[in-house]
């Protein structure tokens, strides 16, 4: 007990010796507005404010979609290496608590002595059970623990986040096949205008009122309406290939059935305050739980800069009669303490303790970096979809103009009272606009898409649920 209290001593005394004074943390504070700036759409900017469902992909109101979804989430590679992940993580965070609890093993052995020139034979046997246990005095198995689940909480939202793009990505190219196909459709329409009006030239041009020259410049037409199908079947055929990949499905049998966009809605939703987009995006929290686990490993690089403290005692019996091995006289113990404290080491554990410093400021600059990205993120979709609406009336518009325009030149043409290059003209400009308008729509979805996706996709940490106007203050530390 004597050695045990004058270890002791010297520990303390050690101890002192080191600066053990550590600066508190500066509470990192991000200014977050209290409201969404100038790009929400009055629909956007006055409705009720609300968060995406998490299973906001249904409000596009396709059966086909959700179906999609849901097999995307079971069966994605990338969500299923994420979970990997997450495992791997687990098992660190057990082995980063280890060092809590003692450790404990087992000796044990026999022998039996042969006289090679006779006699009798001669057994032993012994057995002993050793204890050690490092006393955490100055938290650095603690702080190890807390960095390995820190990277444990980080490799969850990591598959979060993982979860959310892939989702996001399959709706999105989902859409695109749909309005590939929309696209392709009317380039048939198109195709079948320009052979109406090719059939009429000819007719005219056997009758003598139609020149050569005008033949071959609405067969030109025709051909580049044509030219566009084979362009668009391939876009098409990618499009299916993609979402295949994203469903963890090999492409050669994957076909998707619905036909167009004229079934899928255009949902309408609402963004909550900016400052619960922090604990409302995935990575957001990602970011913090990484800087968690750096603050943590700061701890333990400057821990590693004071004594360590490991107690060890034994228990066991030896004897040459085995059957006499646990009788009171061949029982043995020991007990004892040891000390290891760092005096030179060419100031390897001070660079460390500096190294764990400097990626931790590196992280602080990440997470404000990130917080910054999420908040212009939802800016930028809210300007895309309030831009987009207006396009789309207009082009609307536009394409309805257009399609009077080629029928009056087309009937016109008929009667004799216009040129052909009219016609072609009208028909050049009704095959863009309507090409424009779907190219918007599908625009208008994916930026409704990006807006979920850039809301975090209705997920909320269940691990910390938020309560209710906690995360609608101006200021978020």
């Amino acid at each position: 007990m004597t050695r045990v209290a004058m270890a002791a001593a010297l520990v303390l005394t050690i101890g002192g010796c080191v600066t053990r004074e550590v600066q508190p943390d500066p509470i990192l504070e991000m200014q977050v507005p209290d409201k969404w700036g100038g790009g929400a759409s009055a629909d956007v900017a006055h409705a009720e404010q609300l968060w995406p469902d998490t299973d906001w992909w249904k409000q596009f109101g396709s059966g086909e979609l959700s179906s999609l979804v849901q097999e995307g989430q079971r069966n994605n590679y990338e969500i299923a290496a994420a979970f990997s992940r997450i495992k791997q993580a687990e098992a660190q965070a057990r082995i980063a608590g280890a060092p809590l609890l003692p450790n404990v093993s087992l000796n044990a052995g026999a022998n039996r002595e042969m006289p090679i020139s006779g006699g009798t034979p001669t057994n032993s046997a012994n057995a002993s059970l050793q204890v050690s246990y490092e006393i955490d005095f100055w938290g650095k198995n603690r702080a190890g623990v807390e960095a390995a689940e820190a990277t444990l909480r980080a490799n969850r939202y990591d598959r979060e986040t993982v979860a959310l793009t892939v989702t996001s990505g399959i709706v999105s190219t989902y859409l695109q096949v749909l309005s590939l196909r929309d696209r392709l459709e009317i380039a048939r329409q198109n195709v079948n205008n320009a052979e109406r009006v090719l059939r009429l030239v000819e007719a005219q041009s056997r009758a003598g009122s139609a020149s050569p020259l005008d033949l071959a410049r609405q067969r030109s037409a025709l051909a580049n309406q044509r030219q566009l199908i084979p362009d668009l079947q391939q876009q098409e055929q990618d499009a299916q290939t993609a979402l295949a990949i994203l469903l963890g499905r090999p492409p050669q049998n994957f076909k998707v059935e619905e036909k167009g966009l004229a079934k899928i809605q255009m949902p309408r939703i609402s963004a909550g305050l900016p400052s619960e987009l922090l604990t409302r995006r995935p990575d957001i929290r990602r970011a913090e739980a990484n800087l968690a686990a750096a603050n943590a490993n700061v701890a333990v690089a400057r821990a590693s800069l004071f004594p360590s403290i490991s107690l060890t005692g034994s228990t066991g019996a030896q004897s040459n009669a085995l059957l006499s091995l646990f009788n009171g006289p061949n029982l043995f113990a020991n007990l004892g303490t040891s000390l290891i404290a760092p005096i030179f080491d060419g100031g390897n554990l001070r660079n460390q303790q500096a190294l764990a410093e400097a990626q931790k400021e590196e992280l602080v600059q990440v997470y404000r970096q990130r917080v910054i990205t999420s908040l212009s993120e939802v800016e930028k979709a809210l300007g895309a979809i309030r831009s987009l609406e207006e396009r789309y009336r207009l082009k609307v518009n536009e394409v309805d103009q257009a399609r009077f325009a080629f029928e009056l030149a087309e009937i016109r043409y008929r009667a004799g009272a216009e040129d052909l290059l009219v016609v072609l003209d009208t028909q050049r400009t009704l095959s863009e606009a309507q090409n424009q308008l779907g190219q918007i729509k599908l625009q208008r979805l994916q930026a409704t898409v990006s807006l979920y996706k850039a809301l975090g996709g209705g997920w909320q940490d269940k691990q910390v649920p938020a309560e209710p106007g906690a995360a609608s203050t101006d200021t978020v530390s």
